[in-house]
This record gives C-alpha cells, structure tokens and sequence, in this order.
C-alpha cells in the first residue's frame, strides 16, 4: 500500500501542466479536450480567430486530420445507400461518442455568445476542429457517390433496388433487437409505425414536391436519422420521395438549378441536427423501448413502397428461375444481392456490438 508521500508525488507527477486543457481521452490519432472556465488558458477570450479556432477539440496533426476525414467519408458512404446508417458506421469506426459532444456543443451558452456578437467566444466552444475533417470526409462521400449510385438506378434499377431491399429488412431487425420489453407502449408503438410508414409509402408519389419547405423540411427529417445507428438518412429520403432527386443534384453540385437545392436541404439538415436531434434523444433514453419499436415498426412498414415492392417480386422470379436451373432466367441475381445487403447490415451490426451506445 503507497504511504502519504508516495501518494502526493503521483499526483504532482500526473497532474496536467499550468495553462493546458486537461485532455479526457485520446481516440484514432486525435485527442478530445474539455474545455473548462477553471483552466486558465480557458478562462480568458481569445484574442485572434486562430486562438479561437485552435482552443476547439479536434485532430492536432495532418495525419490525424486525414484520418477522421477518412471516417467522414466511410459514413458519407453509409449516408447515401438506404438501409446503412451513418451512425452505426461511425460507431464501428470509434468516433460515434465524439460525435455525440460535437453536435452537443452547439448548446444554449454558443447562441447566447452568438446573440451577443462574441464570434470568437463561439467559436472557441464550438467543437469545429472536429467537425470540419469530418463533414468534409461526408460531403467528398455524398458529391463523389451519388453519381454512381444514380447511374445504377438508372441503367440497373431491380438490382439496386433488390439490394436496397436487404439492407431495409436487416435494419428493421437491427432497431427491432434493441426493444428489451415489449409491455406497454412498446406493443403499440410497432404497429402504429407500420401504420403510418404504410400510409406514407401509399399516399406519397415516387416523386413529391420539389419546393422549397418540403426539401428543407426532407433534410431536416433525414439528418436526425443518420446520427441514429441503426436509423438511415437515406432511407427517410426514400420514404418522402425525395432520394432520387437529392441525389441527382448531387451528381452536377454547382450548376445554377441544383445550388439551391443543396442550400436549402443542407440548411434543414442543419437546423435538424440541432434542434430535432435532441428531442429524438430525449424520446429515446425517456421511452427507449418504446421509440425502439416504432421506428422499427417504420422501418418495416416502408417495404410496402412500389420500387421495394417490384425488387421483391423480381427476387421471387428469380429463385424460381434458380430452383428450376434456368440460371439464364431473368432477374436471377436479385435474390443474391437481396441476401448481401441483408447480410452487410448485420455485419455492421455485430462489428458495433463491441462499442459503447449512449442511446
């Protein structure tokens, strides 16, 4: 057992020097730093916008800038497909916790300084250092991506939606797994999201309005999905009908006609990612089981739209082609690419199971 003095010469040899910020913890090459009034590089305003911007917690070195832009891109990547949810990639990847405190810091004292004019004040409490490598790793995803995806869509529809069919069913059996109990609200809460996903996925067109409030309000809705494993952004797109056509302006970003309508969705999925997403947390640590169940219920329910509903019937055409030997049948490999989208989601799903959830 250490006596007295051993114990005080630990202390004094581990404590953080005079004039830094304590750091919490390091993860994937960068490190996370709390930023308190008690810390007397903390206390004061900076002085210059580079005193503000680097007081922020974020990746110190290129490196670890490439790094977590990297991981922006890898849930850029999951973002765009249906059925994979950013959020899950990046809990798999070990940022999803950082994530979390990055959105976070756009609190209640941040718009107080904003309101007062105190940019740099804001700045400085604003997690931007972490946020800037990894929303630029997501937009290089979506930009670079959504051409592919849309060139498919276009030439090989079936196909792609015969995989998008997989990756739907294996995410409502994902948030479907989270429900521990199924007494009370849980065992209603599921029909009533089949419900009102069914009376969506019937009522709204294949393409719905292109004004503007319905795409802000898309992005607004979608963005609150990609910061929830398990949950797809792009799958709230498809549900309103507005996939396709997001993802076409994202094939010719700068032209005129689809600068605006990028403005506008990324301006709805801002205020989405500050202000819904904390209710959609509440609901979810308040009712767990019972938000649980009804996004799955949403989730399922969604397979009854007509481009999932035609996928299916031509995975079905192509087994009986399989079962009788006719390989050359048509529509024989949608059944293959249903099972691997199945299987991709519940491949990400046990990889996240060794991470730590907050919701």
């Amino acid at each position: 057992m250490a006596g007295p003095f051993e114990t005080l010469f630990r202390l004094i040899r581990f404590a953080p020097k005079p004039g830094r910020p304590k750091p919490l913890k390091k993860s994937e090459g960068f490190e996370i730093t709390k930023l308190t009034a008690t810390d007397p590089t903390n206390a004061r305003a900076p002085r210059t916008w580079k005193d503000a911007f680097f007081q922020t917690p974020g990746p110190r070195s290129p490196g670890a800038f490439a790094a977590l832009a990297a991981r922006g891109f890898c849930m850029g990547a999951a973002d765009i497909v249906p059925g994979v949810s950013g959020g899950t990639m990046a809990l798999v990847m070990g940022i999803y916790l950082d994530l979390l405190e990055a959105v976070r810091s756009a609190d209640a004292a941040f718009f107080k300084r904003l309101f007062r004019a105190d940019f740099k004040g804001a700045l400085s409490g604003l997690h931007l250092r972490f946020l800037l490598p990894l929303f630029l790793g997501i937009v290089l995803a979506l930009v670079s991506l959504a051409g592919v995806i849309h060139y498919f869509l276009e030439h090989f529809p079936v196909y792609v939606w015969g995989f998008f069919s997989g990756l739907i069913a294996a995410s409502a059996a994902v948030v479907l797994k989270q429900v521990k109990k199924w007494a009370g609200g849980a065992a209603v809460m599921f029909p009533a999201g089949l419900a009102l996903a069914f009376v969506i996925a019937g009522l709204a067109p294949v393409s719905t309005s292109n004004q503007p409030p319905f795409i802000f309000l898309a992005g607004f809705v979608a963005v609150c999905a990609m910061i929830l494993p398990g949950i797809s952004g792009a799958f709230i797109l498809l549900l309103l009908g507005k996939y396709e056509f997001i993802t076409g302006t994202l094939r010719n970003p700068f032209s005129s006609e689809n600068l605006w309508v990028i403005a506008v969705f990324v301006s709805g999925c801002l205020c989405g990612l500050f202000v819904f997403s904390r209710v959609l947390k509440f609901l979810i640590e308040r009712y767990r089981d019972a938000s649980h169940a009804f996004l799955a219920g949403v989730i399922a329910g969604s397979m009854t739209k007509s481009q999932i509903v035609e996928a299916l019937s031509a995975a079905l055409d192509g087994l009986k082609g399989a079962f009788s030997g006719d390989w050359g049948a048509q529509n024989i490999w949608v059944p293959a690419l249903l099972a691997a989208g199945f299987l991709f989601v519940i491949f990400l799903e046990r990889a996240s199971e060794k991470k730590t959830l907050t919701f």
